[in-house]
Formats: C-alpha cells, sequence, structure tokens
C-alpha cells in the first residue's frame, strides 16, 4: 500500500510539472539603444507580476521564462525609461529609449534630483548617450552645442587645452563669469589651477562622466548662493549597479593635422615687396636666398590614444565601478604633448535594510605636459622666409640668427628670433596630480522614513610642478643682462628654474531632508534644510633660478620670499521648499545665506533668495486627454544670487607686502627690505544678480517632439568694478568697488525630435538657438558723461602702439566693445592710412573720435545634431553656428605694415602678412592700431563632429560584443573672417594655437 501511494503521487507530481511546463513560454530578443541602434547590456527583463526575471548579456540579447498567465515583459535599467512590452510570440525585441528624453527622468538638482516634468526652473540635461562622439581630454568638450544658452569654447588646439564655458553670457566685468562646477557634490574651485595642469578640467577623465545638468535660471542656482550667478553645472560620475560583473574596454587611435596656415608673405613675395618698396632698399642685403616655411618647421602632424577599462557590477548589497584610463595625445605644435593615466572608484553600499546608503567617489588623475616655449608662433610668423634654418656656424646651436656684436647678447635688438633654435633649445615640462573625492552618508530613519538625513565630506587637491630648461647657447639666455658673476667675472649662459603649486579645497556638508505625500489635501511637500564648510588653501612656492653651470642668477631673480599661502573660506546656511498641489501645481521657494572670508566684517553675509511656479496644463481636464499635445508645462521664476569668484582673498583688508630684493634699504654696510602697503576697500560686498525667467516645456505626439522656450532678463547690481580713487584716500590708484549695474536679456529654445522610431531604425534631430544682449547701466559712483568709460585689453593682449587699449566698457554699451576710430575708404573700397572719421566734428582726430564698436560676444548661438541608426549601423553629427561676433584680426594689423617688416632702423628685416600687398600701409602712428578696419565679422558655421560606427556583435566565441566607430572632428568652418579661426573668446586673434582636425578610429568591447 505504501509504494502504491508513492508511485501514485510520483505519477502526479510529474503530470503538474508536466502542465507548468505546457504553460510556460519561453521569451527571447534583443535591446538596443534607440539613439544610435547599439546593444544595451544589463538590462532587467522581468515576466510582470511575477518574480521571474533576467538580465540582457553584452550583445542586449536575452531569454526568459515566462510563467502561466504572464502576459506582459517589463524592461527596466538605470539611464533608460521603464518599458513594458505585451507577450506576442516567442520573439521581443525593444528599441530602449533613453530617460533623457522622457519626462520621468530624474534630474540631479542642488542637494537632491526632482522628476523632470516636476522642474520649476530651466535647467538642461545632456547624458552620455548624448555626449558628443570624438576624441576630448577635457570633459566640457562633451557638450559643446548641445544645451541651449550654453556656449563652450576651447581656448586653443593644445591638447588638453580648456575651454571658456559661459551660460546665458555671464553676468560681470571684473569678477568672474565663468559657472560653478559641482563634482559628485563636491563644488571645486574653477579660478584655482595650478602649475602644470594643462586646464582646469583636464584631469578629469572624460569617459568616467554619466552626466552634465546644467543650472540656469535663479529658482535653480540660488540653492548655491553666492557663486551661481554664472550658472552651476552639475557633473555625476558613472556608478555601479546591481548585477553581473560588467567589463569594458574602449580604445581610440587618432590622428591629427592643422588646418589653415596663418597668412604671411613667401619667400618669393617678400624678395619682390623689398626690391619695390622705397623703405625696402635699406633692406637688400638681409635678403636670402631660401624659401623658408617657417610655419612647416613648427608643426607636424600629431598622433594620439586614449585606452579606457572598466568594470561594474555589485557585491551583495554593494554595487561598485572601478576604472582606469591612459590618454596620450601630442600637439601639433612640435615639442608640445600631455599624457594622463586616470583612475576612479565607486562604492555604493546600503545597510539596515536601505536606512543607511553610502555613496563614495574617488577620482585621481597624474598628468605630464610638454609645452612649446613662449613665442614660437609670433616668431615663425615674423621670421624672415629668405633665410636658411642653420647658419653654418657653432654659435647659438648652429641657427640663424640676427647678429650684432656690440649687443651684450651678440644678437639684434628687437630682431625675432629664429623658431627652430627655440623648440630645440628650451624645454618647458610639468607634471601635476589631482585627486576629488567624497563620501556621502544618507540615513533614512527608522521612525519617520520620510526624514533624510545626509553628511557630505569631501576634498579636491592638487599638486602641480613646472620645470624650465634652456641651453647655454639659447638665444633667449646667452648672454643677458646680469650674467656677470660677481664671483668669478664669467658668463654664465643657459637656464634652470621652476615653479610649484599645491590646492586643497575641503567640503563639510549636512543637511536634512523631508518628502511627504499629504493625501487629505491632494499634496506633496519635499524639503531640504542645512550647512555647508567650505575652505580654499592654495601654496604658491618660491624659487631662485639659475645659470645651465648649477651658478645662482643675480640678486634679482632670488624670491622675496619662500612662499604664499592665499586662505578663503565660506560658510553656508540653505534651504528649499518645493509644493505640489494636486501634481500640476507647483511651487518652489530657496533661500541660501554666505558668509566668505573675502569680504570686511560688516558686510560678510549674503542673502541669496528665489521663488518659482509651474503648472502643467496637460494635466488639466481640457488637455489630458489630447492625442496630439503630450505635455505642456508653464515656468516662472524670479531669483537673486551672488558672485565673489575673481575677487582677490585679502582686498578688503590692509595688506602689507614685501618689497623685493632689488629694492632695499641701506643701514650702515647692510641692506633691508621694506614693506609697501597695498590698496584695499573696507566696503567692498556681494556683487548680486537678480534673474527673472518664463518658460515652456511642450511635448507632441507621444513626446517624439519635445523642448522648451524660455525668456529671461538678468540684472545685476553691485557690479564689481575697477574705479578710480581721488590721491591720498588710499595707498592704490585704483581699486575694486561696488558700483555698477548691468542687464542681460535673451531668450533660448531648444528642440528634439524622434522622426523616425522603429525597432531597426531610428533618426533623431536636435536643435538649440539662443538669443542674448547685455547692456551696461551704471559704472561709477557720480554720472560722468564726458567719461567714456574703463579701457582695457584681454588678459595676455597687447597692442604695439603706445598705452593702445582696444576694449571699453560703457554705459549704455555692450559689455566689451571694441573702442575704435572709423577709417576712411577711398572711392575703391581700400582703406586710406591714418585717415578716420571726425566723429565729434572738431577738425581734429584723437581720443575723442573713438567709438564703441560691435562686440567679441555672439548676439546669436545655434547648435544642431542629429543621430541615425539602421540596424547595426549608426551615425550623427554635430554643428554649431555663431551670429554677430567680431574679431580684432591682430596678424594683419601688427605684421601688417611696412614698419613692422622693415624695421629697427634698417636693421632687421621681419616677414608680414599679404594685407600688406593690399594696403601698403606703413604702421607709423599709434592710431593705426586702433582702426576698425580691422575688426571683421567672425560669425561662423562650423562642423564640428561626424562620426559612424558599427556593431560587429559576439566576438571571442560569444562571450564579448564588439562596436567600431569612426570620427572627424574640426571638419570645416564657413565664415567671412581671414584670420586662421574665428572662434576665440577674447576678440583678438593673437598668435592663437590653431585648433587641428582629428580623424579617429575607436573599438568598444563590453564582456
Amino acid at each position: 500500500m505504501k509504494k502504491m501511494l508513492q508511485f501514485f503521487s510520483g505519477t502526479v507530481a510529474v503530470m503538474l510539472l508536466s502542465l507548468a511546463a505546457i504553460s510556460q513560454t519561453v521569451m527571447s530578443g534583443k535591446v538596443r539603444d534607440s539613439k544610435d541602434g547599439s546593444p544595451v547590456s544589463g538590462v532587467t527583463v522581468t515576466a510582470k507580476g511575477t518574480k521571474v526575471s533576467t538580465q540582457t548579456s553584452n550583445d542586449g540579447t536575452y531569454k526568459i521564462t515566462a510563467p502561466a498567465g504572464a502576459t506582459t515583459l517589463v524592461f527596466t535599467s538605470v539611464g533608460f525609461a521603464r518599458q513594458e512590452q505585451t507577450i506576442n510570440g516567442a520573439s521581443v525585441d525593444v528599441s530602449f529609449v533613453s530617460s533623457s528624453q522622457q519626462l520621468n527622468d530624474v534630474v540631479v538638482v542642488g542637494y537632491g534630483s526632482v522628476k523632470k516634468k516636476d522642474l520649476t526652473g530651466s535647467v538642461s540635461t545632456v547624458s552620455s548617450k548624448d555626449f558628443n562622439k570624438g576624441v576630448f581630454a577635457s570633459p566640457e568638450q562633451l557638450i559643446a552645442g548641445k544645451a541651449a544658452g550654453v556656449s563652450v569654447i576651447s581656448n586653443g588646439g593644445g591638447p588638453g587645452t580648456g575651454s571658456s564655458i559661459r551660460i546665458r553670457g555671464g553676468a560681470s566685468l571684473n569678477a568672474s563669469n565663468n559657472p560653478l562646477i559641482v563634482i559628485d557634490g563636491v563644488p571645486v574651485d574653477v579660478e584655482g589651477g595650478v602649475k602644470g595642469a594643462p586646464s582646469f578640467l583636464s584631469t578629469i577623465n572624460p569617459n568616467d562622466i554619466e552626466s552634465f545638468n546644467i543650472l540656469k535660471d535663479a529658482s535653480s542656482t540660488a540653492i548655491y548662493g553666492s557663486r551661481a550667478s554664472n550658472g552651476v553645472i552639475l557633473i555625476t560620475t558613472k556608478k555601479g549597479k546591481k548585477g553581473k560583473p560588467v567589463f569594458n574596454f574602449s580604445t581610440i587611435a587618432s590622428a591629427s593635422k592643422l588646418v589653415k596656415k596663418a597668412a604671411v608673405l613667401t619667400a618669393d613675395e617678400l624678395r619682390a615687396l623689398t626690391t619695390a618698396n622705397p623703405d625696402g632698399k635699406a633692406f637688400i642685403p638681409f635678403l636670402g636666398t631660401a624659401n623658408t616655411d617657417w610655419q612647416d618647421q613648427i608643426y607636424r602632424n600629431a598622433f594620439g590614444t586614449d585606452n579606457n577599462f572598466s568594470v561594474s557590477g555589485a557585491l551583495g548589497n554593494m554595487p561598485y565601478r572601478a576604472s582606469v584610463g591612459y590618454y596620450a595625445q601630442d600637439g601639433i605644435q612640435k615639442n608640445n604633448s600631455l599624457k594622463r593615466t586616470a583612475a576612479s572608484l565607486n562604492l555604493s553600499p546600503h545597510f539596515l535594510n536601505d536606512h543607511l546608503r553610502v555613496d563614495i567617489n574617488l577620482k585621481g588623475s597624474n598628468s605630464n605636459s610638454d609645452y612649446a616655449p613662449d613665442g614660437l608662433v609670433s616668431n615663425a610668423l615674423s621670421f624672415n622666409p629668405t633665410q636658411p634654418i642653420y647658419s653654418g656656424n657653432s654659435r647659438y646651436g648652429g641657427y640663424y640668427q640676427y647678429l650684432q656684436d656690440n649687443t651684450f647678447t651678440g644678437l639684434r635688438n628687437g630682431a625675432p628670433n629664429n623658431p627652430v633654435g627655440l623648440l630645440n633649445q628650451n624645454s618647458h615640462t610639468a607634471v601635476s596630480q589631482r585627486s576629488i573625492g567624497n563620501a556621502l552618508i544618507d540615513y533614512k530613519f527608522h521612525f519617520l522614513p520620510d526624514l533624510h538625513a545626509t553628511l557630505n565630506v569631501g576634498y579636491d587637491i592638487s599638486k602641480g610642478t613646472e620645470n624650465y630648461y634652456s641651453s647655454d647657447s639659447a638665444v633667449n639666455s646667452y648672454k643677458f643682462s646680469g650674467s656677470v658673476s660677481p664671483i668669478d667675472g664669467k658668463f654664465h649662459g643657459g637656464n634652470l628654474s621652476k615653479g610649484h603649486e599645491t590646492s586643497a579645497n575641503k567640503l563639510l556638508e549636512f543637511y536634512l531632508t523631508y518628502g511627504k505625500d499629504l493625501k487629505e489635501i491632494n499634496s506633496r511637500i519635499d524639503v531640504v534644510g542645512g550647512y555647508a564648510f567650505q575652505n580654499f588653501v592654495k601654496t604658491v612656492y618660491n624659487y631662485r633660478s639659475y645659470y645651465l653651470d648649477g651658478t645662482p642668477k643675480g640678486t634679482g631673480a632670488q624670491p622675496a620670499f619662500p612662499y604664499d599661502k592665499p586662505e578663503n573660506t565660506l560658510i553656508s546656511y540653505y534651504g528649499r521648499l518645493n509644493y505640489a498641489y494636486k501634481g500640476r501645481y507647483l511651487l518652489t521657494g530657496t533661500i541660501r545665506t554666505d558668509a566668505s572670508s573675502r569680504f570686511p566684517t560688516n558686510n560678510r553675509y549674503g542673502v541669496f533668495p528665489s521663488g518659482a511656479i509651474a503648472w502643467k496644463v496637460k494635466e488639466e481636464s481640457f488637455l489630458k486627454n489630447s492625442t496630439v499635445l503630450s505635455d505642456l508645462k508653464v515656468r516662472i521664476a524670479y531669483g537673486i544670487t551672488g558672485q565673489q569668484d575673481g575677487l582677490a582673498n585679502y582686498s578688503s583688508v590692509i595688506n602689507y607686502f614685501l618689497t623685493d630684493v632689488s629694492s632695499q634699504y641701506q643701514f650702515g654696510n647692510s641692506f633691508y627690505r621694506g614693506y609697501t602697503l597695498g590698496g584695499y576697500n573696507t566696503n567692498i560686498k556681494w556683487e548680486q544678480t537678480g534673474t527673472s525667467n518664463a518658460g515652456i516645456d511642450f511635448g507632441f505626439l507621444n513626446n517624439r517632439i519635445t523642448g522648451s522656450i524660455d525668456v529671461y532678463l538678468k540684472k545685476t547690481a553691485d557690479l564689481l568694478n575697477q574705479v578710480d580713487i581721488a590721491g591720498g584716500t588710499n595707498p592704490a590708484n585704483k581699486y575694486v568697488s561696488n558700483v555698477g549695474l548691468m542687464e542681460n536679456k535673451g531668450i533660448e529654445l531648444n528642440i528634439n525630435t524622434q522622426v523616425i522610431r522603429k525597432t531597426d531604425m531610428t533618426l533623431d534631430f536636435g536643435f538649440n538657438v539662443a538669443y542674448n544682449k547685455n547692456k551696461i547701466k551704471k559704472l561709477t559712483f557720480v554720472s560722468d558723461p564726458t567719461n567714456p568709460g574703463n579701457k582695457y585689453n584681454p588678459d595676455g593682449t597687447s597692442l604695439p602702439g603706445t598705452g593702445a587699449t582696444l576694449f571699453i566698457n560703457s554705459v549704455n554699451q555692450l559689455r566689451g566693445s571694441f573702442y575704435v576710430y572709423q577709417q576712411v575708404y577711398d572711392a575703391a573700397g581700400k582703406p586710406i592710412e591714418d585717415m578716420f572719421v571726425d566723429r565729434n566734428r572738431d577738425g581734429v582726430i584723437n581720443d575723442k573720435d573713438l567709438y564703441q564698436y560691435k562686440n567679441a560676444d555672439p548676439v546669436v548661438f545655434m547648435g544642431f545634431n542629429s543621430n541615425f541608426s539602421y540596424k547595426k549601423w549608426n551615425a550623427g553629427f554635430v554643428m554649431r553656428a555663431s551670429i554677430g561676433n567680431y574679431m580684432y584680426n591682430n596678424g594683419d594689423a601688427n605684421n601688417g605694415r611696412t614698419s613692422s617688416i622693415f624695421t629697427n632702423n634698417n636693421t632687421v628685416l621681419r616677414n608680414g602678412t599679404p594685407n600688406v600687398l593690399y594696403t601698403n600701409f606703413k604702421g607709423t602712428s599709434d592710431r593705426y592700431f586702433l582702426s576698425d578696419y580691422y575688426v571683421q565679422n567672425a560669425s561662423f558655421l562650423k562642423m564640428d563632429i561626424i562620426n559612424i560606427g558599427y556593431a560587429l556583435g559576439k566576438v571571442f566565441n560569444g562571450k564579448a560584443n564588439l562596436h567600431v566607430n569612426a570620427n572627424l572632428q574640426n571638419v570645416f568652418t564657413i565664415t567671412k573672417y581671414t584670420g586662421i579661426d574665428p572662434e576665440i573668446n577674447s576678440g583678438v586673434d593673437n598668435n592663437f594655437y590653431a585648433r587641428p582636425r582629428i580623424l579617429s578610429l575607436g573599438f568598444n568591447l563590453g564582456f
């Protein structure tokens, strides 16, 4: 009987299992990214209503056994929108849409996150799926042209060269116009780079970045208070996620070349000009028989590589991600390169049933740079092309130079230096290290789970060392003044010198967050309140310089003190309230109080409030069922933000400076240094910007067309501006004070369209355009109609004319207008030398006839991008346009005159530009350099990037997935500007390091 029961129960079990197997459905398929058709790994696939799930493999494929009754598969992954597909057959393929395209996307904002559909401020998000593709040493180039109102202009074509980032045009004159940048919750010091680092952000590996969230209006930025007037960029790096380990290796090989050389006279053109021009007769003996293209001697085709390896996954309750990258790039200028090794680690463990979460982020890099010598480009453009590279003798390393025996150096005064000699006889190397890290600890209270306490402890430390070497036969250190040793009376040449800096940024923050659905009144509230302490210390070490044989240089080269250690501290209190009624009426209120050590005690604290409202019109009953309109939200915001960056640390207190060793007082037989009193302003206070913003977010056709329109008005009061001081009232004759008023106004439009959205084909277009115009309203304490304004030249720019300044800030004019004379032209349209319009009609041409003409900032700038995918292929492009920006062509102004070519009392023959053949200008007048003839329209259309890729699929016996891509950067430029590049942030084309064209081939291997 017992055996019969066992047989019967076994038979029933087998029958039940057989029935279950018959009722189960085995499903398979592939998940692709809707952006480019590439496979998406690590996607969780769940049979809806059950606990049965699996994950996609490296090639995006999956297989799942769906139990009886399951009718839907759910696809979820970080960075993508949740998607459900009905089970209809044995195969389900999915085109996965990036969450950046969805209104349910969670957007990172200051001290928290919010769903995109619930934003009340103006925020642009660019995720890794939308980044520019190509070779980038510095991460900000990933978003160039991608966000409306955000301008990213590289400062040159050198490896690791940084960029000028402007959000809505900037808001200041003398303070910084850089946005605040926050990396994984650590606000970093944009102004505080160290020696040796090519740029502030180039120490960060772009491959570790997950997203940029750009906060543009006061509602979204005011939580950062005193540093938010120019906008805020929140950079979030990649994190680990639960699942089996995912490995990724990518490599890119690139080749770079010079696109366009600066226009200079050929050797034959210089010979012809010298023999034909009356002023050139005395220079005929300096003509040689060579045909040397000096630009060919300093430029080269350059090669580079970018390699990255990462692993991510989870160990129990601890998601992790680790990465290492190696980037090496030669510059198109010889003796210029960057090599960077970077590593990152993210650990995100959670404990106590998810009540305690820890997010640890560590990033470090080591950069080695070689820089071409200063003055390389200017010497290559001006050195005589009729002379050879080598002289045939051993002096100055055998390089041809202009010699003169009666000078201390043996060189002709004022003569350019042989650029090949500069390259080969000088060395400028640098090493820099940087580490950024933080631990963010979030505790959800057991007795009140809606309340979170968060502690954020972080740091940003860096150090850099530069070393300079010059051969004892190099022209720049051969026998310069002071090289006679007081010890042995011998000549000493060459140079050995160094510089070293360290920087330490420490952060401590604690804040509480509380979120609660109040169902009784159909509302939700989210509250944040916190405290922040941040300290910045920079140490600048000073070293004595030596001759090449180790002999110390003269007393004038001895530093006055061994090091300087500037420091500033910021203490803050902040709070924010988000309130939603019925899920469609939204209110945000923010306030922050900052105290900065840069300001005097009476003005140390600044209060920065903001408020915003939003109405989700689409949620109203009269639109809720619309099939055409899928989203409509109206936003209005106003707030006040502050500014302190760019202000000296101790400008509000009395400063005493130790005099240089060359300025000493003699008492008996001894010499002593003294102290000088520096200028100060005990009443300086916060610069404040009030911003009004109104915006509309929209979506059509199930959000296949999405976008936003924003209009804004920014008014900066208490503008930090340099003003004259009455004699005897201060040690300085000028200081920075709060006297100005400036406004920016503009409009932004952003549109993204999904033209084709099929399983095996997608086509997306993105377009953004921004109009921005500024006007200065006040510059001085007392209005003075006779004062034209504050004249200046950009940093690093000087004009040959005596006291010539090119730019001016004037009341009721654009910031940074060119301040020039109006050129007069003949009937044929050629400029007439030294003839300008007498604008005030007084019969005299003088500085009263200077006028504000055009501006270096564009009035309109645009971005275009597209991505297309078909099965395993993907392609795309990125274009940018700038309208209304002008450029001063300093190449033509300085070298396009015969007085520059035939110079130095008939002793030096220099090269010039072809423009001299057209104008035949001598250029001897100081007014010459301030002619508006040299201010040229620099509007442009650029094709920045074209890319194409192919997914090869499984390789290595199905263990890995391979994707191949090719990119071309700096494809073409359409412009009327005659110089080498119309996009130079300063507005002055002055020996600019040309941006190269880059062709790259990359491989991405996932396993």
